[in-house]
C-alpha cells in the first residue's frame, strides 16, 4: 500500500510492508500536481507494485471540508483515472502532521510530509484490521 500526503508544493509518500503492518516514510514528490511530479506519484505505484493508494482526506478540525480538502480530493480522482486497476481511497488526515513532527524528535533524514504520511497509513491499516472506518 502507498499513503500519500497531498500538498501542492510537495507529497509525502509512505509504503506499508508486505504484511500490512508497517509503514516506511520516502522520499516526498514535489509539486505533485505537475506534469513531472504527476508522473513521478505514478511510477512510485508502479515501480512498488502497489495495490491500493490511500490519500490524506484533509478535513478541518470540525469535520468540515476546506479548499484543501477539495483539492485533495481532485488529485485523487485524477489518480484513481490514472491507475484504474488500483483502488485509490481517501482517508482522514487530521493531527497526522503534528503526530510526525512530535515522533520525530528532531530526525531531519525524511520529510515530515512523508512522516505524516506514515503516520497516516498505520492508522488506515490498524482502523482495517479492526474492521472499522474513520
Amino acid at each position: 500500500m502507498l499513503a500519500l500526503d497531498y500538498g501542492s508544493a510537495r507529497c509525502g509518500c509512505a509504503l506499508s510492508d508486505p504484511t500490512g503492518t508497517l509503514a516506511t516514510p520516502i522520499a516526498p514528490v514535489l509539486r505533485p500536481d505537475t506534469r513531472k511530479g504527476f508522473a513521478r506519484v505514478i511510477g512510485t505505484v508502479r515501480e512498488h507494485g502497489v495495490k491500493r493508494v490511500v490519500v490524506g482526506l484533509p478535513l478541518g478540525l470540525s469535520g468540515r471540508d476546506t479548499a484543501q480538502t477539495t483539492e485533495a480530493r481532485a488529485f485523487a480522482a485524477r489518480l484513481a483515472e490514472a491507475i484504474p486497476r488500483v483502488p485509490v481511497e481517501m482517508y482522514d488526515e487530521r493531527f497526522t502532521t503534528s503526530i510526525a513532527a512530535q515522533a520525530a524528535g528532531g530526525d531531519a533524514r525524511t520529510s515530515e510530509d512523508s512522516r505524516a504520511a506514515a503516520v497516516l497509513l498505520l492508522d488506515w491499516m490498524t482502523h482495517q484490521a479492526r474492521g472499522t472506518t474513520a
